[in-house]
């Protein structure tokens, strides 16, 4: 099964070129990486289109002004084509090399959905943030009282999907909204959630982290509204359901 790889990318001209390079050298059955611009002003821009003339399967799309993750993602997945649709950061939190052990129980016939766990079994992980391991425990733990998955790391940026179940998802969330939304309707549409765990080598807000506190309020607001306000029949295209061989 081939991966396409979704990069939405802002500001990142420090650490995009070494994201693509390494996405590139070490992801197996890589089939194209979709970088999303979402409305840079740095040179990150310059950057993507010499890696796009550089390389076939490096795909760039520029949106016209900065709308936040979920509208990068969600052009990066309508252009999407791999069997496996997966997410990469583009500032070196994630480990490119681990979209491998993530995609795999995919590949393998297990899974739908694969999530990439930091906390599942203690990894690399740089220690920063104290409050933030907290809010994300929290977040998680609400979103599984709603879902009704034992997840660990609902925030995580590792989300892998086959291609036909996130394609036709209808995602209507903004900025850093595409975590939450995207659990609920998986649970909703009864898919074979899995996880896996990974490496992480978080950054500082001096180093350019840009989620804050009014993204953890907005995780809040819309676990309950993707769990209690909306339907399976609004969340997915023309009736969408799994098939599976």
């Amino acid at each position: 099964m081939n991966i396409s790889v979704i990069l939405p990318v802002y500001n990142e001209e420090k650490t995009i070129n070494k994201v693509i390079s390494t996405l590139l050298e070490k992801v197996n059955d890589l089939l194209e990486v979709i970088v999303v611009n979402d409305g840079s002003t740095d040179s990150t821009g310059v950057i993507c289109q010499e890696a796009q003339a550089n390389n076939p399967i490096v795909r760039y799309i520029m949106l016209p002004e900065n709308k936040g993750k979920t509208a990068a993602l969600k052009e990066g997945i309508k252009k999407s084509r791999g069997d496996i649709v997966i997410v990469q950061d583009a500032d070196l939190e994630y480990d490119p090399f681990e979209i491998n052990a993530v995609v795999d129980p995919i590949q393998t016939g297990v899974a739908d959905v694969v999530l990439g766990s930091r906390f599942l079994v203690r990894k690399t992980s740089r220690s920063l943030y104290f409050r933030h391991y907290m809010a994300n425990r929290f977040i998680s733990f609400l979103s599984n009282l709603f879902t009704d998955l034992n997840l660990s790391d609902v925030e995580t940026c590792y989300k892998a999907f086959r291609g036909d179940i996130i394609r036709n998802m209808i995602i209507t969330s903004r900025r850093f909204g595409f975590e939450i939304e995207v659990v609920a309707k998986i649970a909703k549409l009864k898919c074979r959630v899995y996880e896996v765990p990974i490496s992480y080598y978080g950054r500082s807000y001096e180093e350019g982290k840009k989620i804050g506190l009014g993204d953890g309020i907005m995780a809040l607001f819309y676990i309950f509204k993707y769990n209690l306000l909306t339907s399976k029949k609004a969340s997915f295209q023309d009736h969408f359901s799994i098939e599976r061989s």
